[in-house]
Formats: structure tokens, sequence, C-alpha cells
């Protein structure tokens, strides 16, 4: 358990609905906090979550997961496509969603993680967990890397 009264356990159950309810499941998007931010919001319980970033094709943003109205876990990223004329970002986006709602259904949002559709395979990698993570995932179309995305986070502790 941590100061906050929740365990790592509930926290990343929490962080997997949240990105499977957000951006993954095409969530609604919340007002903008930041200006030329896109905001994806979601709350269960005594957590909420918010994803703000910006760009489109090339992106970055930040995730952060509060309990009780305190910050307790955030998540940086950056993404971007580096064969503009191999892939266009609405496929990428397909590509990361198909990928990403599988393995959500197994239950982790943290890499060691491969999914082929059709010529295309996404893999994610990660080091750490909940607490303290880096990682990167990257789509290969005919072998060839076309999209790369780093992130990395952990618990925010006050």
């Amino acid at each position: 358990m941590t100061d906050s009264n929740f365990s790592m356990e509930e926290l990343n159950k929490f962080i997997i609905q949240a990105k499977a309810g957000t951006y993954v499941g095409n969530g609604n998007n919340a007002l903008s906090s930041r200006m030329g931010s896109h905001d994806l919001k979601f709350q269960e319980g005594s957590f909420s979550y918010l994803d703000s970033y910006f760009g489109g094709t090339d992106f970055i943003g930040q995730e952060i997961v509060y309990h009780k109205d305190e910050p307790v876990w955030a998540m940086n990223y950056y993404g971007r496509i580096i064969e503009k004329n191999s892939i266009t970002g609405a496929e990428t986006g397909q590509i990361i969603k198909a990928s990403l709602s599988k393995m959500y259904k197994e239950g982790r949002f943290l890499g060691g993680f491969e999914n082929s559709i059709n010529d295309d395979i996404y893999i994610d990698t990660s080091e750490g967990n909940v607490v303290s993570f880096t990682g990167k995932e990257w789509i290969t179309r005919n072998g060839v890397r076309v999209y790369e995305l780093t992130y990395h986070g952990g618990l925010v502790i006050p």
C-alpha cells in the first residue's frame, strides 16, 4: 500500500481501464486543459485519469492518474511516423488501437508484446513496472520500421 491507501494492483487495473476507455476505446474528448491540447478523461471510483497531448501524426503527451484528486502516477510519451511515404497517421492509429486493445485484455499495459496485422507488426517493449518504467513501441511494415514512440513514467509521490 502507498500513503494514498491503494495497492499497486488497484492502480494497474485502473490504468488499463482508463487507457482502454479513452484513446483505444475512442472515448470522448474533454475540454482542452492547455492551449492546443487534445484531452481525454476517465473516472472510476476514487481514481481519475487525464491524457493530454499535442500534435497528430507526430505527437507528444502526458497521462496523469489522480487518487482522491491528488496526482499519484504519470507517463510521458513522444511518437512519430518515421516513413511518411509508407504509412498514414490513420493507419498507424488503427494498428496501435487494435494492438493495445489486445494487450489490455491480457490485463497489462507495459511491453513484452507483439501483434501482427497483415504485413504490419506492432511491438512494445519496456523495463520496470507500474512504479517506474521506460519503454518503446514501434510498427514495422514489410520489415521496415515506419513508426515509433518512447515512453516513461511511474509513481508521483509528494
